[in-house]
């Protein structure tokens, strides 16, 4: 096999030559795999010689075949020797003659493209971290309450908005009982907008054992069409009242909820916590900041087919988190009177941002020669063991090869970041 190399913008065109010899072989390779299925009269299935299948059916008779058998191997043989040459989407294959005296062929390939980096060091991005409030604390003990309250049963007032309260409920339109509008203790925090607008709010001021009639009307927009705007009438009655009692925020409350003996320790645990979080979220912040910068100032013609995969890949990822709820993406689309169309233009922008982002970092990693360094890569791995209550040596031993470059990939992300900031003058 001969071939030849021409670079052209964003795209790379590779001629191949295929000589009698090897594309004889081919084609006999192609014959023997497939010479089972034939069958021509004076000879047994699976027997006929391959000249008299070419001299019936055509001299090209296997060549189709053939030809998509040698493709790959020639194909990858190329992208092995030309190391270079970085595919980002199928080639365009150009078949230009092709016989018992051997084929030629082209392959157009669209490679990723160049990138002109601009600045990238000294991009003076300040990092800010939020101070944490005494609001914040207090924020933080109040839900450390509300999840250590207990509900307190009610006999001596009607409904307040915030009560849980237990009904039984009836519905009906035009005095006709529906589908799915009746309940026998049914638990329902009034106020929380579980049912239809107007229901909770009618429930107010009602005592235990009251019996009453609620009058609604179902929303235009509501999933049931027999509904949609209807009014309805709900014959309800009230079981009972709870309410929601806070603990006392107090030492007693603090040794009952952590490992703490008095409030004041809580709250200085509470805040300790907050500033980390804060912390933690003002280096990722600060981090996408230099890569958002450097991303900007570079400049990068992207081919259009690493965008379609990146929005392949966003789609992949929301049919999967649809999946999880039960829901499929055809019946998402249609519940939403959109199409996967729309929900490709929705990713584009994103999709291009992330390709860009991609193909900058690569680009600075080669600029700066920057590495996986072993005692990264060693880390890392220990953690994974740690994770997966194995050895070091027990989890080496079982990587792929494949898994220890997704790790070194990880590393070198890393780094790259590592430099950024390192190289900034905030």
């Amino acid at each position: 096999m001969k071939y030849k190399v021409e670079n052209k913008k964003g795209q790379v065109l590779i001629s191949f030559s295929i000589d009698a010899k090897e594309w004889e072989a081919a084609v006999e390779s192609v014959y023997q795999k497939t010479k089972g299925k034939y069958s021509h009269v004076g000879f047994r299935k699976g027997h006929v010689p391959r000249k008299v299948l070419e001299n019936t059916y055509g001299k090209g008779f296997f060549y189709e075949d053939a030809f998509n058998e040698a493709f790959p191997k020639y194909y990858y043989e190329v992208l092995d020797k030309e190391s270079e040459i970085y595919p980002v989407d199928r080639p365009d294959v150009d078949v230009k003659s092709i016989d018992d005296k051997g084929v030629k062929f082209t392959a157009l390939v669209t490679v990723k493209p160049e990138v002109t980096l601009g600045e990238y060091k000294g991009l003076k991005v300040e990092k800010h971290v939020d101070e944490v409030t005494d609001q914040a604390v207090e924020a933080e003990l109040a839900l450390m309450a509300d999840k250590n309250a207990r509900m307190v049963v009610v006999s001596d007032r009607a409904v307040q908005n915030g009560d849980e309260v237990v009904i039984d409920y009836s519905g009906s339109v035009d005095g006709v009982k529906f589908d799915g509008g009746t309940a026998e203790k049914q638990t329902l925090v009034i106020g929380s907008g579980r049912f239809i607008p107007g229901f909770e709010e009618q429930i107010v001021g009602m005592n235990t054992g009251d019996e009453k009639d609620i009058t609604v009307k179902f929303p235009e927009d509501y999933h049931a069409e027999n509904l949609k705007g209807k009014d309805a009438v709900f014959a309800v009655k009230l079981h009972e009242i709870k309410y929601k009692q806070l603990p006392v925020m107090d030492d007693e409350f603090a040794k009952d909820v952590s490992e703490f003996d008095t409030l004041d320790q809580l709250k200085a645990d509470i805040r300790q916590k907050l500033e980390k979080e804060n912390a933690d979220r003002a280096e990722i912040r600060f981090e996408n900041q230099l890569i958002d910068k450097a991303t900007e100032n570079a400049s990068v013609e992207i081919p259009q087919c690493m965008i379609e995969s990146q929005i392949d890949s966003y789609i992949q990822e929301f049919e999967y988190t649809l999946s999880y709820q039960g829901i499929k993406l055809a019946d998402y689309v249609k519940y939403t009177n959109s199409s996967i169309d729309d929900l490709r233009k929705v990713y584009k922008e994103r999709a291009e941002k992330t390709v860009k982002t991609r193909l900058v970092m690569e680009a600075i990693v080669k600029a700066e020669n920057i590495t996986a360094d072993e005692e990264s890569v060693e880390a890392r791995i220990a953690e994974l063991a740690g994770q997966m209550g194995k050895t070091v040596e027990e989890v080496k031993k079982n990587m792929h090869p494949s898994e220890t470059d997704y790790i070194k990939n990880e590393v070198i992300s890393k780094n790259v970041v590592e430099f950024l900031k390192k190289a900034n003058n905030g």
